[in-house]
């Protein structure tokens, strides 16, 4: 963990990156496991805890966001100061539900660069099968700018 909070200024309990498993030129495959005793559980919902969707998409976010501060530094650069910025969501699909304990495979790909934005699509797995697939933007933006 200490290579994705060294990455990204996010921390529990709002990190949703447990480990890195693969990475790419083009992209990064992250997995997070999501425990019954996740805040958001409490209220989503008592009886039948799922998920929301919103955090399995912040959870893409975050994995695209330890991408690009490792592919900056990679080439060079410091990544120190920015904060990765949310700009863009689109063609958001949901294709399952994930519950307390279930492990997902996040996948980010890279598409293209414009500016100081990054588009960027990616592909939650639970057993090897879709949960989401949703394309976004994000930029890294130096702290206490506005996009």
């Amino acid at each position: 963990m200490n290579d994705i909070t060294r990455a990204i200024p996010h921390r529990p309990p709002f990190l949703f990156v447990d480990e890195i498993v693969q990475e790419r030129p083009d992209g990064l495959i992250a997995r997070r496991t999501f425990r019954a005793e996740d805040f958001f559980y409490a209220g989503h919902y008592p009886g039948n805890p799922i998920t929301p969707g919103v955090i399995l998409c912040e959870a893409a976010f975050q994995t695209a966001a330890v991408f690009l501060v490792r592919k900056l530094i990679a080439q060079g650069h410091s990544a120190q100061g920015l904060t990765p910025v949310l700009s863009r969501i689109g063609e958001a699909k949901f294709k399952r539900m994930v519950k307390p304990g279930d492990t997902v495979e996040i996948e980010v790909t890279e598409k293209e660069t414009v500016q100081k934005f990054h588009f960027l699509r990616g592909v939650l797995r639970k057993d090897g099968k879709p949960v989401l697939a949703l394309e976004f933007a994000l930029a890294l933006l130096p702290t206490g700018e506005e996009s």
